[in-house]
């Protein structure tokens, strides 16, 4: 297999409007696989057992997909071209990139609120799935990210039922730090990092055992080590980061990946990377109860008394992203109003969507296209997506992510 999972991808601004038009403000997506050569794949994402390692040696396995992504992937000189990218299928037969078909379509696709203050889709969602925990590390906030020309990264997480056959080999995170530890004991296990085997540093942690069907608020600058969970996580668009853990997956990690996006000039300056903490939130003694999130339902699905649909919010902490959990039952037809553009993705059942079939996927090959995700202007938002249920027995279960700024939502700082 190549680089690529797929070779038709063009560009073309007569497609870019056909197949927005087409779908009636809706457009399907193929699938983003991106792989990590320093994870274990779960094997939960629903790609055919034997394509998770299609990229040869030193690739690693994929154990992301991502969802309606408007960025690339940084893998190193091996990523490929299209590499964490979503693609907009065109039922001609052509691929279309995503970050272009938003240039081209501004805001008659993402809405004049985000295309206005950002000029792009800034946010992006992905189910990561590790068979073991990541690394223990941190993401940059905007101020530093932008030092190695990138932008910050908050990101949240939700543990989907739907998506968690098994909780892998250690369903426990890591976040922060005990109150009351320092600067210096941080440093301390930093530097043990270039001596080999284990820096102990989430010695210095708290970890919490993974509750299905809730979620966590992780800031930009907050250290954290994932559970070995299939995790739905809502984040903003940027792949920045640095890993703080010497060993994780029962394998070194390599020490190039603590100072990946740090500038050159600060590499083994261990001050430089205890400033890229947010440290009053890593020690907040209140972290619980400022950073875990039970899904509550939206005001809509209350008014319609959750006989046809349930709808809930799962994520909800973060002014750069937020996100839904979409039920509807056996049977029935609903139509579903939001205020802003959104994404989605299909987790269990099927019928149609908008002007699409959809069905949540089983089974996926490498390179295979799927009907399970979507991508939702603006204006179809508004004027409402009618779902239909064609299952006499099983629930439609989809997963809904949202831009900057949720108007339903609010303000939430």
């Amino acid at each position: 297999m190549t680089s690529e999972a797929y070779d038709n991808v063009v560009t073309s601004a007569t497609a870019y409007d056909r197949v927005l038009d087409a779908g009636n403000g809706i457009v399907r997506l193929a699938p983003a696989w991106v792989p990590r050569a320093f994870c274990t794949p779960g094997k939960r994402i629903r790609l055919h057992p034997d394509d998770y390692f299609p990229l040869g040696h030193g690739r690693g396995g994929i154990d992301e997909r991502w969802l309606s992504s408007s960025i690339r992937a940084d893998n190193g000189p091996l990523t490929g071209a299209y590499e964490g990218l979503s693609l907009v299928v065109d039922p001609e037969g052509a691929l279309l990139p995503f970050d272009e078909f938003i240039a081209h379509h501004k805001d008659g696709l993402i809405g004049s609120r985000l295309w206005e203050r950002f000029g792009a889709w800034t946010m992006y969602s992905k189910f990561y799935d590790n068979l073991m925990p990541l690394p223990f590390h941190v993401h940059h906030s905007d101020e530093k990210a932008a030092l190695v020309d990138k932008v910050g990264k908050p990101e949240a997480y939700y543990y989907s039922p739907h998506m968690n056959d098994n909780l892998g080999m250690q369903p426990i995170s890591f976040f922060g730090f005990q109150p009351g530890i320092t600067r210096d004991q941080v440093k301390e296990r930093l530097m043990r990092f270039a001596d080999g085997g284990d820096n102990r540093i989430t010695d210095l942690s708290l970890g919490y055992r993974t509750q299905l069907g809730t979620g966590w608020d992780i800031p930009a600058g907050v250290l954290h080590a994932p559970a070995s969970i299939c995790t739905y996580e809502p984040q903003s668009a940027s792949d920045v980061f640095a890993m703080c853990e010497s060993w994780s997956n029962n394998k070194e990690v390599p020490e190039e990946l603590l100072w990946k996006d740090v500038p050159e000039a600060h590499h083994g300056d261990y001050e430089f990377l205890l400033d890229l903490l947010d440290w009053d939130k890593n020690v907040d003694a209140d972290f619980v109860s400022n950073r875990f999130m039970n899904p509550y339902p939206t005001a809509g699905s209350v008014a319609d008394g959750g006989t046809a649909y349930v709808e809930n919010w799962i994520v909800y902490r973060s002014n750069s992203f937020s996100a839904k959990e979409l039920t509807v039952r056996p049977g029935q037809t609903v139509t579903i109003t939001d205020q802003d553009a959104y994404g989605v993705i299909f987790v269990q059942g099927g019928g149609t969507f908008g002007a699409h079939d959809a069905q949540a996927a089983t089974v996926i090959r490498y390179g295979q296209l799927s009907q399970d995700e979507f991508f939702v202007s603006e204006a179809a938002a508004r004027a409402g997506v009618t779902i239909t249920n064609r299952s006499s027995t099983d629930d439609i279960v989809m997963l809904k992510h949202f831009g900057p700024g949720n108007q339903e939502l609010g303000n939430v700082g």
